[in-house]
């Protein structure tokens, strides 16, 4: 049986990467993003609308969705730099999106026989790992996915009891979305990220369901 993946978000540094490694492995990949199919993960009507086209089952899904500049708004230093807007348009892109796809695409997964969700978080979404603050509406609505891939692992395994779930931490990538946040941390790029990524899945089992995971395999603390 071919193994089938479908990659939202997949015009991006990452999901087109994903992509790639995909196919150069062998899978068949569908592929979904704003630019080539209109899909707007913040609008549910879209979401519906797009995955309601897509058929069959497939054994992975992965959401490669996110952006860490949202309407302008630059990573927060300081509380007095939050604003509301800020704070939903975040939640919006970082936690809403990538919910909404889960919950029109887990549908897609086989009910038997091992399958996976993961999604794009990000390690400053650990309140645990938290040790110098800021980057409040950014840190805040990665939290938030976290919890939501939490709840939906547990719904998930009721009926799919060989299925994983997860929140992915894919390290700092040499793309357009980390360009100006680098700073000193070490960069990886695309094709070795999406690698990295890849080969955190292919080691994990339904007991590793519902947790956040580091592109080494590490469980990143909540």
């Amino acid at each position: 049986m071919t193994h089938r993946s479908l990659i939202i978000g997949a015009s991006g540094g990452i999901g087109s990467a994903i992509t790639a490694k995909l196919k150069d492995n062998g899978s068949e990949v569908t592929t979904l993003s704003r630019s080539a199919d209109r899909l707007d993960v913040t609008d549910e009507a879209s979401v519906a609308e797009v995955l309601g086209r897509i058929t069959g089952e497939y054994h992975l899904i992965f959401v490669a969705t996110g952006a860490l500049v949202v309407g302008g708004a630059e990573p927060e230093k300081a509380l007095k730099e939050v604003t509301a807007q800020s704070m939903s348009d975040q939640f919006a892109v970082n936690c809403i999106g990538p919910s909404l796809v889960m919950k029109h695409a887990l549908p897609l997964l086989p009910r038997k026989g091992p399958s996976c969700f993961a999604a794009l978080s990000a390690r400053v979404g650990s309140i645990g790992d938290n040790k110098i603050g800021g980057w409040y509406s950014y840190r805040t609505a990665k939290a938030a996915l976290n919890q939501m891939i939490h709840s939906a692992a547990i719904e998930l395994k009721r009926t799919h009891r060989e299925a994983v779930c997860v929140a992915l931490h894919p390290g700092t990538v040499a793309t357009d979305f980390t360009a100006k946040y680098a700073g000193r941390h070490k960069t990886v790029k695309p094709d070795e990220a999406a690698h990295n990524l890849l080969s955190v899945l292919e080691g994990l089992g339904p007991d590793d369901s519902g947790k956040l995971y580091d592109w080494q395999g590490e469980q990143v603390p909540w």
